[in-house]
């Protein structure tokens, strides 16, 4: 009885952990097209480009600006990476351009834990909707 109630803890300490680390991330939207319909996509169908040059062959629309935000202890740039898809896949959008996470340094990380207020991992990109390829 006492081995079953040690896994069941373990196994609920692990489903918790799971579900602080993937909702950490928080994001806000920016709509650059207001009014536009939107039907949602699948978030693994959004592709992340990493610079502008990357769309130089195709038709885009930006559609909106998404900044996400996490304390650098419980999140990850994959985690940030993962939330700005699944918004712009709530947006309709099938493309992210992201510049860059910007994390806080090293003298920013020790004076949030000296201080117990912690540091915030931020990031901006723009949900873009490709259209095809230009012609």
């Amino acid at each position: 009885m006492i081995k079953n109630n040690v896994i069941f803890f373990r196994l609920f300490v692990l489903v918790l952990l799971g579900l602080i680390l993937t909702s950490c991330v928080s994001t806000k939207v920016t709509m650059l097209t207001p009014g536009e319909e939107v039907t949602p996509i699948s978030p693994d169908s959004v592709r992340i480009y990493m610079s502008e040059s990357e769309l130089d062959t195709l038709n885009y629309v930006r559609v909106a600006i998404i900044e996400a935000t996490g304390l650098t202890e419980w999140t990850s740039q994959s985690g940030m990476y993962k939330a700005m898809r699944k918004k712009a896949a709530s947006l309709g959008c099938n493309g992210v351009l992201l510049p860059e996470i910007n994390e806080p340094g090293a003298g920013a990380k020790v004076a949030g834990a000296f201080l117990g207020t912690g540091t915030e991992r931020k990031g901006q990109a723009i949900a873009i909707r490709v259209i095809g390829k230009k012609k």
